[in-house]
């Protein structure tokens, strides 16, 4: 048995029936264990087996009342991975899905993330299984304050600082940010992705989407090239895709697709600025779905539960959710001689379409590097919270593209195979070498 299969066997027997924490874990230690294997400063430390074990894990109960005055009990989490450069930082979640799996996968992921952005934030996720789809303003600002009534006692601007995630946009990030400054008596950076009108920064909604595209931008500029003409397929339609597909669009790129849980569109003429701001208010005013596209613009084509891997392209974002992109869909990409395939989400690749992108010679990033954008400047809003500054749509942008683009070397740096870049790796080991730095100078805690 390898040290690989030895490790991961070890993960498995601590963490029963957690494929999603499995998989993410896989993933860094196929690049790790070999790179720790050539190093002896971090040999005999325990440094991967320490970060992929939880520092804390807190769950808790959420009871609140729905509109028909019924009590409900819904489940919330908080997982506090790793915090060797910083305190916990990482999003909530809110959907059906959420369990100890998924949160444990998207903080270790975060932790590796957070440590390529370059700034002083550890690892952590949190959420709960609550759906706000179908419910009241009402209702949604009575979880979140029951949620709060148990989290605040576990968060601070110097312990643990939540953002936003799937199901939690800026709605719910006030009624969370309201409940905690009651109870903690005290008006402080506990929160990010919080509102302009008390604390938020701009470019915070756009930022994920934005940091895709400037990492595409960087991937190519490296190659000769440049986004101007290039084809976009993208997949979702929150905000990362949105604003993935709003600066592809700016920088001449054409953008294909856009989708959602139902099943996605594709308009060959393309999705112009127009087309776009009409997707927008589909998607976060009338929440509505996207096929309702194609009753506006009707030379576009929708498809119903199917995903848009197999449309030809020439760089692929998959920016919805987790392993969207399955075997099958990989091999699609790679007969279609898609030039680069760059993660907008978490772990949108399973592993076996991760090895596809790899042996075809084709351009990968994984989301740890290309989607850092985010939480980048989530930690852009720490700062100008702690200096009680607001800084200026251009400084965030280009603070936004800086890190985007050191992110990008790190990758080169750490990645570098002759002529060619294999970003998962340099990614991989970019972001584990400032943690375990970090975790030997301060002894085994």
């Amino acid at each position: 048995m390898s040290l690989l299969e030895k490790f991961i066997q070890k993960i498995k027997e601590n963490n029963p029936n957690e494929p999603e924490f499995h998989q993410a874990v896989e993933e860094i230690a196929e690049s790790i264990l070999p790179f720790i294997e050539e190093n002896e400063r971090y040999q005999n430390k325990k440094l991967l087996e320490r970060i992929a074990e939880p520092e804390r894990i807190i769950m808790f109960r959420v009871p609140w009342v729905d509109d028909q005055g019924e009590i409900q009990v819904n489940k919330g989490y908080r997982i506090e991975m790793n915090s060797a450069i910083g305190p916990y930082k990482g999003g909530i979640r809110f959907h059906p899905s959420v369990n100890l799996s998924i949160l444990k996968f998207l903080a270790f992921e975060q932790t590796f993330k957070n440590s390529l952005t370059t700034l002083p934030m550890g690892g952590g996720k949190g959420g709960s299984n609550f759906d706000p789809k179908g419910k009241s303003d009402a209702e949604i600002m009575r979880f979140c304050q029951s949620f709060m009534a148990e989290l605040y006692r576990h968060i601070g601007p110097n312990t643990d600082i939540p953002a936003g995630d799937i199901g939690v946009g800026s709605r719910e990030i006030g009624y969370l940010f309201g409940m905690y400054k009651k109870l903690a008596n005290e008006f402080t950076g506990v929160l990010t992705g919080k509102g302009l009108e008390y604390g938020g920064s701009l470019i915070r909604p756009e930022a994920t989407g934005y940091g895709v595209i400037y990492f595409v931008q960087n991937m190519l500029e490296r190659i000769g090239e440049s986004i101007d003409g290039k084809s976009f397929v993208i997949s979702g339609s929150g905000n990362v895709a949105q604003f993935a597909a709003e600066k592809a669009i700016e920088l001449g790129g054409k953008v294909l697709t856009l989708s959602d849980s139902s099943g996605y569109i594709y308009d060959e003429n393309g999705i112009d600025e127009e087309k776009l701001e009409f997707i927008k208010q589909l998607k976060n005013e009338k929440r509505g779905r996207i096929k309702e596209y194609t009753e506006q613009y009707n030379d576009a084509q929708y498809f119903e539960d199917e995903k848009p891997w197999g449309q030809k392209c020439d760089i692929a974002l998959p920016c919805a959710t987790q392993n969207e992109i399955q075997k099958e869909d990989a091999q699609k990409l790679a007969d279609n001689g898609v030039q680069a395939v760059v993660e907008g989400a978490n772990m949108p690749s399973t592993s076996e379409a991760i090895h596809i992108f790899r042996n075809s010679g084709m351009l990968y990033s994984p989301g740890k590097a290309s989607n850092a954008g985010g939480v980048a400047t989530s930690g852009l809003e720490m700062s100008q919270n702690s200096l009680s500054l607001n800084w200026s749509r251009e400084e965030v942008d280009q603070r936004l593209k800086d890190i985007m683009t050191d992110i990008h070397e790190q990758c080169v740096k750490y990645g570098k195979k002759g002529d060619e870049i294999d970003y998962m790796k340099g990614a991989n080991i970019a972001g584990f070498v400032k943690v375990a730095e970090a975790m030997l100078a301060q002894g085994v805690v």
